[in-house]
């Protein structure tokens, strides 16, 4: 077996750097920076199954990665029995509606032909889209007026959140299901677009249905799949032990929660990358680099081209899905308004590039190092400016402004690591390994 200690070494690197904030910062800190790492990476390893795999270009990763957001709250918020009552049985026979369209809509394209499939397509689509709003309306206006300070919207299951990472994966990959049938088979840049559009569309569902997630009134107090610090202070136990090792017993709980979701996300991680390297080494694998690499051949070789693509688009958006759940887990809120292009689709995209496009490690790696420096830019940066200006006066305005300026250096720093690494190795710290 050919152990690579390039490789090693660079994780073993990425590795330190939590240590080093440990010691420098707080331990608690850098289990956290550490569990929004382990989350980056899965999404990375999404993103890297349809562009490295299948050279699919999604810049709509943010769109996914809400629906897995989405199902958290579905998942484990209580149901709110004062707006089910209102409101919850127009609401469902809307939703009735809808789907009857649509399939009304479906069965004519396929089974007509002609100047008829098409009047009668608009016909229907026309009195679907009336029909249903006639009951979804005065269904949302019924459910947002309950208690709209505290609730407003119909509430979940009361499940277990950590059911809601499944969910969020089945949420996402339905959307690429949907997506995938209307924009694959286009050019590489106009299903780029198409992507970010629908994902802009997903956003501004999330954001204006109140009913379904209170909108920008966010959902909060989402349960945990791990013990709250609170629980962990009142332990006897942890007591002792925080004394014997001299250390506050609120830092010491707090380590012990992230360490818990550590471990969870780590899990989840180890299986997601297990499955992405069996199904790369696999002939399944070797088929989707051959369509990657020259469609053309593939598709004279009697591949189905399109249909590879689908799957391997509804695959890694469900990976996406199930960080995206991950994320709204660990932050215990649902917040549709944090979900921006910037840290969800190019950032992202950073870490595959960095990383290591094709390379399931890479992408791993990437996933760590750029969420790493993307959260710690701004207190290096602070180091940085006060040590070129510490021979400066305190009231110099230079000095003022170089300090004040710090907390914009994340994009700077992003630009400087992918200008290195695109430099020095083009194809990524862990490049793609050809067979």
């Amino acid at each position: 077996m050919n152990i690579n200690y390039r490789n090693i070494g660079l994780f073993a690197a990425t590795a330190m750097l939590f240590v080093v904030v440990g010691q420098m910062q707080s331990w608690s800190l850098s289990l956290a920076i550490l569990n929004l790492c382990i989350i980056s990476a899965i999404m990375s390893l999404g993103v890297n199954i349809q562009w490295g795999y299948a050279g699919l270009l999604n810049v709509g990763v943010m769109g996914f990665a809400a629906l897995g957001g989405l199902a958290a709250v579905l998942v484990s918020s209580p149901p709110v029995a004062a707006a089910w009552s209102a409101g919850g049985g127009n609401l469902l026979v809307g939703l009735l509606i809808a789907a009857l369209t649509i399939g009304i809509i479906v069965w004519c394209y396929y089974d007509m032909r002609g100047t008829k499939r098409r009047v009668l397509i608009a016909l229907v689509a026309v009195a679907g889209y009336f029909a249903t709003r006639a009951f979804l309306d005065p269904a949302a206006h019924a459910i947002e007026a309950v208690d709209p300070a505290a609730t407003g919207f119909l509430g979940g299951a009361g499940m277990p959140i950590i059911f809601a990472w499944l969910i969020g994966g089945v949420f996402a990959a339905g959307a690429a299901w949907i997506v995938g049938k209307i924009s694959l088979g286009l050019r590489s840049d106009y299903l780029a677009i198409a992507t970010l559009g629908i994902s802009e569309i997903i956003i501004a569902m999330l954001k204006n249905e109140d009913w379904l997630t209170r909108g920008v009134k966010n959902v909060v107090g989402l349960p945990r799949p791990v013990p709250y610090e609170v629980d962990i202070q009142q332990s006897v136990y942890f007591q002792d032990l925080a004394a014997d090792w001299g250390m506050s017993i609120i830092e010491l709980s707090s380590m012990v929660v992230k360490l818990s979701y550590a471990g969870l996300f780590a899990i989840v991680l180890l299986i997601v990358l297990y499955l992405s390297e069996a199904a790369l080494r696999s002939p399944w694998g070797r088929m989707m680099r051959a369509i990657r690499d020259n469609e053309t051949a593939a598709e004279a070789m009697g591949k189905d081209v399109k249909g590879r693509h689908l799957q391997v688009f509804i695959l890694g958006s469900a990976v996406v899905g199930i960080a995206g759940a991950m994320l709204t887990t660990i932050d215990g809120q649902f917040t549709p308004g944090a979900y921006q292009p910037l840290r969800f689709t190019f950032l992202i995209w950073a870490m595959v590039i960095v990383g290591g496009s094709g390379n399931n490690w890479g992408a791993v790696l990437g996933g760590f190092i750029i969420w790493f420096f993307w959260v710690e830019a701004e207190p290096i940066g602070l180091w940085f400016m006060d040590l070129i200006t510490s021979s400066m006066d305190e009231s110099n305005p230079l000095r003022l402004h170089l300090l004040d300026s710090a907390a914009h250096i994340r994009l700077m720093a992003m630009g400087v690591i992918m200008l290195l690494v695109l430099r020095f190795a083009p194809q990524g710290l862990i490049p793609e390994r050809r067979r």
